[in-house]
């Protein structure tokens, strides 16, 4: 065979793996408003950056087979976005229903090890019917090989899931096990076991939308992070998503001129709050005023809503935004919301990325459901993140802060570098509404007219603790400021702890209340 007649069959091997399962197939796959795995690589990286690994990978168990899909059901490689190395894989539903065995297996986890020698992001775009069931065993071996690798890989590099179609059975935990997980209203679906399966055992009647959609995993489960209409948004949003985190947890979170001075003064931040106290306002319109441009990502946005969490920049510079939102349960901590947001600043503080926390929090939820569904081990996952955390920390008290939301909130006996709060803010044991019932009750109750003493021991509260200066005077807050300068203060509080260097004792790791 000549050299042109090798190189011939070499293109020919290379436009049969192209070709993924057919012409057929790839039709279907676009019937079903899917793109395939290449049309999702080519749109998600930049023009002709994508390099392929294992292009000709296949089963071999039969070396003299013809019918022999070369690549198998899955696309691998590495390529760049905004000009930043990363390590991706794509499942090919065209091959196999994108179903996982032995040599799918291998090239995942050949990219996994490559991005992490290197020190680059991983990105998984998921499209499988689950594990090839006539490989038996083998196929699970495989997940246990990508499972290992997602955990060795963890708080190393950001890991980001995709899910583009199916993801079923043990499919679903190596995205559980990465950093952020991405859907798509209409074609994505997660579960452990499908809507037969839980008919058959339980009776329950339900779709596969309902019981494993984006929209379900986005609100009820608090399982997928991001939600887009369509992939072609959904892959927008991950690189906006990778534009703030750094490629490992070696470096520091890249810088962009925003062209918005630390300087800036809100000058209409007062028109936000209410004058009444008990009314609710959105945070996230003092978020975007606070940070440069307005431009805030916002992650789980509708889950566990009565708090906001998500990425920004300050003078060029990645943060992390955790803040009550008094506009969903008067912004109170929750099991959700708690675990929400611990999992969050444990993100922000792998990857170096510093944490303003703004807080408006009555409390923490009561109730006989909260205490049994374990508030307590929850709340306890948030006041742990903040303990661990060594990333600087900047909190800022807008409104209030009560009981032990106000320790769990970023406080400074939790470790918070700089600590703000606004002329007007509240931090106390409970409000005085709430207050006086206790510690003046036989008063009261001896009282001719209750309502109008009521109000004045309500009234002396106030004035006595339900304020920011005891704990200013304390050292517990460092600052009372005015409104308008919270840009400027967390501005020069981030560019002064930028040296900050802070290590933990030394231990294997700590044992998290999960």
């Amino acid at each position: 065979m000549s050299i042109q007649e090798r190189l011939d069959y070499l293109h020919e091997l290379k436009e049969r793996a192209a070709l993924g399962g057919g012409t057929d197939r790839v039709k279907a796959q676009h019937e079903r408003g899917k793109l395939t795995a290449r049309e999702r690589i080519s749109l998600l990286l930049d023009p002709n950056s994508f390099e392929e690994l294992d292009a000709l990978g296949a089963d071999m168990s039969d070396p003299s087979s013809e019918e022999r899909l070369y690549g198998d059901a899955v696309v691998t490689g590495w390529g760049r976005i905004d000009g930043r190395a990363v390590c991706i894989f794509a499942q090919d539903f065209t091959v196999f229903g994108g179903s996982l065995g032995e040599v799918v297996s291998e090239k995942i986890a050949k990219a996994m090890d490559l991005a992490t020698k290197t020190g680059v992001p991983m990105i998984g775009l998921n499209d499988s019917g689950g594990a090839r069931i006539q490989e038996g065993v083998g196929s699970l071996a495989g997940y246990g090989e990508i499972f290992y690798r997602n955990v060795q890989a963890s708080g190393v590099i950001p890991q980001l899931s995709i899910i583009m179609g199916p993801c079923a059975g043990g499919a679903v935990y190596s995205p559980a096990l990465t950093d952020f997980i991405f859907m798509v209203n209409g074609t994505s679906q997660m579960f452990l076991t499908g809507p037969e399966v839980i008919a058959s055992v339980t009776g329950e009647e339900t779709t596969h939308e309902e019981l494993g959609g984006a929209n379900s995993h986005a609100s009820k489960s608090g399982v997928s992070h991001f939600t887009s209409e369509d992939e072609q948004s959904c892959l927008d949003d991950v690189r906006r998503l990778l534009s703030f985190l750094p490629s490992n947890n070696m470096d520091d979170p890249p810088t962009v001129d925003t062209g918005d001075s630390g300087e800036r003064i809100l000058s209409d931040i007062l028109d936000i709050l209410p004058e009444d106290a008990q009314n609710p306002y959105d945070v996230r319109d003092i978020i975007e005023r606070l940070v440069d441009n307005g431009d805030f990502m916002e992650i789980h946005e509708l889950f566990a809503q009565n708090i906001v969490v998500g990425l920004a920049r300050i003078e060029g510079n990645t943060i992390g935004i955790v803040a009550n939102q008094p506009l969903y349960l008067a912004g109170v901590l929750d099991i959700d919301s708690s675990r929400k947001a611990a999992r969050f600043v444990r993100f922000c503080d792998a990857f170096n990325i510093p944490i303003v926390t703004l807080v408006d929090v009555p409390g923490f939820l009561p109730g006989v459901s909260q205490e049994y569904g374990g508030i307590i081990s929850h709340g306890a996952k948030l006041v742990f993140a903040y303990a661990e955390a060594t990333v600087p920390k900047v909190t800022v008290i807008l409104r209030k802060a009560f009981g032990g939301a106000y320790d769990a909130m970023g406080s400074k006996h939790l470790g918070a570098d700089v600590n703000y709060a606004w002329a007007g803010a509240a931090v106390a044991v409970m409000a005085g509404t709430q207050a006086v019932n206790i510690i003046n009750r036989r008063e009261l109750q001896a009282a001719d007219d209750i309502d109008k003493t009521r109000i004045q021991l309500i009234a002396d509260y106030e004035r006595d603790l339900e304020h920011p200066y005891i704990a200013a005077a304390k050292g517990y807050i460092d600052d009372v400021i005015d409104p308008k300068e919270t840009r400027v203060k967390i501005s020069k509080a981030l560019s002064m702890l930028k040296t900050k260097s802070e290590n933990l004792p030394p231990k294997r790791h700590g044992i998290i209340p999960l």
